[in-house]
């Protein structure tokens, strides 16, 4: 049986969240907050070398951290956040995504 694939049909910045609608009907929010603290890019969630090792730099977040200017996206997908600090480098799979939010259907 084959997965049926997760299509971002919308997007929206709401106040202080995210408002994803999905195709298959439901929808998933997400807090500004949560979301940045989720980036998954190198810098603020770290990476391995071939040891194993975790590499990870500080990172000092500001208010300005938690405002989302805008979304891009990324081929069929992702999502690519530019935050108010000027972090854009975090891609946010679409299942990845659906995970941090709460769903309603």
């Amino acid at each position: 049986m084959l997965a049926v694939p997760l299509v971002l049909k919308t997007y929206e910045i709401i106040g202080n969240e995210l408002a994803l609608q999905w195709q298959d009907g439901s929808e998933s929010y997400v807090s500004l907050r949560d979301l940045r603290l989720a980036c998954p890019c190198a810098l603020c969630a770290g990476e391995r070398d071939l040891l194993g090792r975790e590499y990870r730099q500080p990172r000092e977040l500001t208010e300005q951290s938690f405002i989302l200017k805008k979304c891009q996206l990324v081929g069929g997908y992702a999502l690519q956040p530019a935050w108010g600090d000027g972090h854009n480098t975090g891609i946010y799979s679409f299942a990845y995504l659906k995970s941090l939010g709460g769903t309603e259907t």
